[in-house]
């Protein structure tokens, strides 16, 4: 039988990935698993538009307070659920890159064993149809994918 001991779930804050994470949970209280709850911030900022550029100062900023705010609400959403769930233990990230890739990569790195992901999100279901970041997560994971319906 399939027990998985350390679960990723990619989230963009949307109520997909919330209801991801709640399956993760059950899955982790039942297997005693480790949740790596993760954050990808797209790398697909434009500096410039047409003729006009956003100073380097400018961008620094947007990607830092982009960076600080994701944290925040990761914090306040693992401090939420281990008020609920003190048995599961849950570590946190948020990183900048290009979401599948980052999602594929913390997967190798982490020794994870299963990933449970929404299968859409904030984008909605016309980016999923165009090849998003769940397709190729699923077609680019080494481990298990658990795909939430939405």
């Amino acid at each position: 039988m399939f027990t998985p001991k350390n679960i990723l779930v990619p989230t963009d804050f949307s109520v997909y990935a919330d209801n991801a994470l709640k399956q993760a949970l059950d899955l982790a209280r039942q297997f005693k698993a480790k949740i790596h709850l993760l954050h990808v911030i797209d790398d697909g900022f434009q500096q410039c538009a047409i003729d006009y550029c956003l100073d380097e100062s400018v961008v620094q900023k947007v990607n830092s307070n982009s960076i600080k705010s994701a944290k925040e609400k990761l914090h306040k959403e693992v401090k939420k659920i281990t008020d609920n769930h003190t048995n599961v233990e849950i570590i946190y990230d948020v990183i900048r890159g290009i979401p599948y890739e980052e999602i594929v990569k913390e997967q190798e790195d982490k020794g994870i064993d299963l990933i449970v992901i929404a299968s859409h999100g904030k984008t909605g279901i016309l980016k999923n149809l165009l090849g998003g970041v769940v397709d190729k997560v699923i077609k680019k994971a080494k481990c298990q994918v658990l795909l939430i319906r939405s």
